[in-house]
């Protein structure tokens, strides 16, 4: 029960409508045997042609009882139902709260559709908990209680075989039932995941699925993952129909055993035969109370696996949950010291990078270079405490990166990805991201800055930038970065699809503006590197040279070779 912790401390909170919820149902419970019972009773008494006085009370009764039990029923449906969504709003800000810090680096181990299919699928199972595991087992033990301690007063027999049936249909067949289930795998939960994240897939690649013709074989994969959805939902309702069938047969079956009982008692003069009708009443009522006992099984079952996939999302081992403390100021550039820092995926059999030791002084200028998949977006990534090292440390301004809020962080640094997001909205809806407090003068020199004056401020934008080029996307990315007011720039591939004119202007804007800030660019671009404070080349996940462009070109090595084969392919375009 340890993974249902979570969902017990959130029902605490709400143990005011969990107790009304109680107390309703106990009461509905209370009067509808009650109503049943009556009703018995007053069908025998009025055989015997009682005073018209004693069918006004009984049949007062029976109606006041009905009564009671429609509003206290609608009381039950009401509080149970509100602390419901309550526990549930409650469970979704928790587990947001407690999944924020870990994004963007929750991607690197959980596709998009598994994760979306957590947060929603699985929270809303967990309603079942409260409505179908936590309460009702409580109000059922009540009513039969006291229906039990009533029927004593009659007979101790018969309430015997109230007491056996209570166990059967309320403890012994669940249980069976539980153990049953441990022999049969349902797995709702992750064939819902496993459709969400195909279904997300088939999404966000339809372009290229379109392009390449590869539609056919992806729909019919997607179609896979729904059917198998389908036939697990089928073996759960196949399941949980033949364990209510069961306990329905069994309440019936001592609901017979009370009449052929009572009738024995009748003949035997040990009972009034007035009686009888209404414990058969009582029987066939409170036992229908216990037939969702069935069901508890499966809901608990459901609860725990569904709350059990919410807690190990937020207990990967890829994650540092370690309390941050320190804010890391904005107001200058950052000094960064990259410690023997290695980096490894899970699941793979090498090291992003490995063995990287760096220092960028503040306010230099460095340039990060190396051919594609040499590891130089995952230093970037290691900067930005998007990904953890497995060993050594990153400390910025003397700090170690993991005493550090991540939101200081990247307060602190300008950041250009090489796939930037860009949101449903107008050009100036995406511009304002870094700051609401801009002005309209301001956005329009940012967009001007990197040849986007062409754009009006309320030109429409698609979702993921889909009507913007490569290029437009780049710039708008740039004119963005342009706004935010932080002391420290990171660039990866910032101006890959421009052309050499447009990147020329915009990094001479850029370079004014952050001529006392610390820049570090990220490029597979050779050109313009000359008045860098140092370069780094990176190949394979290891630094290999570091040092000026006039000093790189005099080793003759690494750099210098690339720099010849740049100058051959150009002179050849």
């Amino acid at each position: 029960m340890k993974e249902l912790s979570t969902v017990t401390k959130a029902m605490i909170h709400e143990k005011k409508d969990v107790f009304l919820s109680i107390i309703a149902g106990f009461i509905t419970g209370t009067a509808g045997v009650g109503l049943f019972a009556a009703s018995g009773y007053l069908i025998s008494q009025a055989a015997l042609e009682p005073p018209l006085y004693a069918l006004i009370i009984l049949t007062s009764t029976v109606k006041l009882l009905g009564l009671v039990r429609a509003l206290s029923r609608y009381a039950e449906r009401y509080y149970s139902h509100r602390a419901t969504f309550s526990i549930l709003r409650r469970l979704r800000v928790t587990f947001y709260e407690k999944l924020e810090p870990f994004a963007p680096a929750i991607f690197q181990e959980y596709q998009s559709g598994d994760l979306l299919a957590r947060i929603v699928g699985d929270v809303e199972r967990l309603q079942n908990y409260f409505l179908r595991v936590f309460y009702p087992p409580i109000v059922l033990i009540m009513v039969f209680l006291m229906t039990i301690l009533f029927v004593m007063y009659f007979s101790v027999l018969i309430a015997f075989v109230f007491v056996l049936g209570f166990l059967l249909t309320t403890f012994v067949i669940p249980a069976w039932f539980t153990v049953r289930q441990k022999q049969i795998q349902n797995n709702v939960g992750e064939k819902r995941a496993t459709l969400s994240t195909n279904a997300t897939e088939f999404l966000y690649g339809f372009r290229d699925l379109k392009v390449y013709q590869q539609m056919d074989g992806k729909a019919k994969e997607l179609l896979g993952a729904s059917s198998d959805l389908i036939q697990e939902q089928k073996e759960e309702g196949r399941y949980l129909i033949g364990n209510q069938a069961v306990n329905t047969f069994l309440a019936l079956a001592i609901s017979v055993l009370v009449l052929g009982i009572g009738a024995y008692l009748v003949s035997e003069r040990h009972m009034d035969g007035v009686f009888l009708a209404m414990l058969v009443m009582l029987a066939i009522t409170v036992f229908e109370e216990a037939v969702p006992m069935a069901s508890f099984p499966s809901h608990l079952r459901e609860s725990k696996r569904a709350a059990g996939r919410l807690s190990h999302t937020l207990q990967s081992d890829s994650f540092n949950i370690e309390q941050r403390q320190f804010e890391l100021s904005r107001e200058k550039p950052l000094h960064i010291d990259v410690n023997n820092v290695d980096v490894q995926f899970q699941n793979e059999h090498r090291p992003a990078i490995k063995d990287v030791n760096v220092t960028i002084p503040t306010g230099s200028k460095t340039a990060i270079v190396g051919a594609s998949g040499s590891g130089k977006s995952i230093l970037m990534a290691l900067l930005l405490k998007l990904v953890s090292a497995r060993q050594g440390d990153v400390l910025l301004n003397g700090r170690s990166v993991n005493e550090l809020t991540e939101e200081s962080i990247w307060e602190a640094i300008n950041v250009v990805m090489q796939e930037n997001h860009f949101f449903y909205g107008s050009v100036q809806d995406n511009l304002l991201l870094t700051n609401q407090a801009h002005t309209m003068s301001s956005i329009r020199s940012a967009l001007q800055k990197v040849n986007l004056d062409h754009l009006a401020l309320d030109d429409h934008i698609y979702e993921r930038g889909e009507n913007l080029s490569d290029g437009e996307k780049q710039r708008l990315a740039m004119a963005r970065v342009l706004l935010k007011d932080g002391r420290t720039w990171v660039l990866d591939e910032p101006t890959s699809s421009l052309d050499a004119v447009t990147e020329k202007k915009i990094f001479a804007h850029l370079w004014q503006q952050a001529k006392d800030d610390t820049i570090i660019l990220i490029t597979h671009r050779l050109t313009g590197l000359e008045n860098m404070d140092q370069i780094i080349v990176m190949d394979e996940g290891n630094v290999i040279e570091k040092g000026t462009y006039e000093q790189l070109m005099a080793m003759k090595g690494h750099f210098y070779d690339m720099k010849q084969l740049e100058r051959q392919v150009l002179s050849v375009l």
